[in-house]
């Protein structure tokens, strides 16, 4: 998609599918109507792109000790959080949370699989206007030569 506003909103509305799911899915998680479910995941959108990044580098050393499962820890966490944050929107516990998060995550991976990779997160030169060459470098092209290995 090239319209990144258009992009927002396709995935808040797939976040929104997620967390539908969980309610329906997951004993523990409910949502009472439309307006808290807009609220929850604007909040889950906002805490994935400010708060996460800053509990991941601070919990580095633990996400590698668990070869990666700290993540659903710290999205189950997160999770919990707008839950206690958005009246009409409850969750239970940890566990709950934890189901809730991966539901959400999961329901992210295969949505991206059938619309694409949002915009910004690589692929050449989907965005339409940068200026890229063969080699995915910003710049001119250029004719490659026989003894140069390009890297």
């Amino acid at each position: 998609m090239k319209n990144k506003f258009v992009a927002l909103l396709v995935r808040w509305l797939v976040v929104a599918l997620g967390v539908t799911l969980a309610t329906k899915i997951v004993d523990g998680i409910a949502c009472d109507d439309g307006t808290t479910l807009m609220i929850v995941v604007v909040l889950l959108s906002f805490f994935n792109a400010v708060v996460r990044p800053i509990l991941v580098l601070f919990t580095l050393p633990f996400i590698l000790l668990t070869m990666g499962l700290g993540l659903v820890v710290i999205n189950a966490l997160l999770f919990m959080l707008v839950g206690r944050l958005v009246d009409g929107f409850h969750v239970a516990g940890f566990w709950p949370a934890l189901w809730g998060a991966l539901i959400v995550g999961v329901t992210n991976i295969i949505m991206a699989a059938f619309i694409g990779k949002p915009p910004g997160a690589g692929g050449g030169s989907a965005g339409g206007g940068d200026n890229t060459n063969e080699s995915g470098r910003i710049g001119k092209a250029r004719k490659p030569a026989a003894d140069v290995i390009d890297v």
